[in-house]
C-alpha cells in the first residue's frame, strides 16, 4: 500500500509517495538521493543511518517513513547549514575522527545534536550520547578528541 508523506529534508520541503513499508533510509536515500546517510546494520544498532527528526536523532533503518509526515529531517547533507555542525565536521577531520569515513556522517550528526542541547558535555555524556554509534577503526579517542575541539573552541594540538 503507497502512502504520501510531506515533510521537510535539510530545510527543504518534500512530498512523496511511499510504500508503507519503507524506512526513512530507503526514502532519503532511494527516493531523495541524499547518500551522505549510510546503511549499516540495519538494525538500529550501529548509527551509520542517524539523522535528526525535529532535532533528535533516530536511526533512519528502523525508523518507519510515514512517521515523518508533517516533521523536520536533517541528514548529514544538511547539517553543515548550521554553526555547530560546520564546527563538528571541521574538528572530525581536524582530530583524525574519520578513518574509512563510513560511520562518519552518523557520529557527526549525533555529535552536532547533543552539543546544539548541552554545548559543555562532560566526557560522560558524550559517551552516552554517542553509545548508538559504532566505529570500527578510529578506537573512538579521535572521536572524542573531535569532541573536545569543538566544546572547548580550541584547536588540538
Amino acid at each position: 500500500m503507497s502512502s504520501g508523506i510531506s515533510f521537510a529534508v535539510n530545510g527543504r520541503g518534500v512530498t512523496a509517495q511511499i510504500d508503507g513499508a519503507a524506512t526513512l533510509l530507503d526514502v532519503i536515500r532511494n527516493d531523495l538521493g541524499l547518500t551522505g546517510t549510510k546503511e549499516g546494520c540495519t538494525e538500529g544498532e550501529c548509527g551509520a543511518c542517524t539523522v535528526l527528526i525535529d532535532g533528535k536523532p533516530v536511526h533512519s533503518c528502523i525508523y518507519p517513513a510515514v512517521s515523518v509526515d508533517g516533521h523536520s529531517v536533517v541528514t548529514i547533507e544538511g547539517i553543515s547549514d548550521g554553526e555547530t555542525g560546520r564546527a563538528v565536521q571541521e574538528a572530525f577531520w581536524d582530530a583524525g575522527g574519520i578513518q574509512c569515513g563510513f560511520c562518519t556522517p552518523g557520529f557527526i550528526v549525533t555529535v552536532a545534536a547533543l552539543l546544539e542541547n548541552n554545548p559543555a558535555p562532560s566526557e560522560d555524556e558524550v559517551r552516552i550520547a554517542l553509545a548508538g554509534n559504532i566505529c570500527r577503526c578510529t578506537g573512538y579517542s579521535q572521536i572524542l578528541d573531535a569532541v573536545e575541539v569543538v566544546v572547548s573552541g580550541k584547536e588540538r594540538a
